[in-house]
């Protein structure tokens, strides 16, 4: 996976929007003003995704890329480097997770508006 297919695949879920709210290099992805991904654009190409916290711990276990969130909560946040040792179907299942997750999170009146 590369910067514009994982833009690209993050665009193309409901409601999600794409702003740089810390700096003109940290790219985020929010559904209903939430964030469910972070990227920079600058240093080494790697994810911030939000997983429940075991999971989160049993990734890290598994897969070397799979690190705890970096400036974020450890136990909500996972950040996965893209160094080829993860296929993009397991990485689009994680970004799938994280927005799955926070779109939860919101209050029912504007989940329900987001999915019709």
């Amino acid at each position: 996976m590369n910067i514009e297919t994982l833009r690209e695949y993050c665009l193309t879920k409901k409601a999600v929007t794409e702003t740089f709210p810390f700096d003109e290099s940290t790219l985020v992805f929010k559904v209903g003003g939430k964030m469910f991904l972070l990227t920079d654009l600058v240093d080494t190409f790697s994810m911030n995704v939000k997983c429940e916290p075991e999971k989160a711990l049993e990734l890290r276990e598994h897969y070397s890329c799979v690190t705890p969130g970096y400036h974020m909560n450890k136990k909500h946040w996972n950040t996965v480097a893209f160094d080829g040792t993860v296929n993009d179907e397991i990485l689009r299942g994680w970004i799938d997770d994280s927005y799955e997750l926070v779109l939860a999170s919101l209050p029912a009146r504007e989940r329900n508006a987001i999915l019709g």
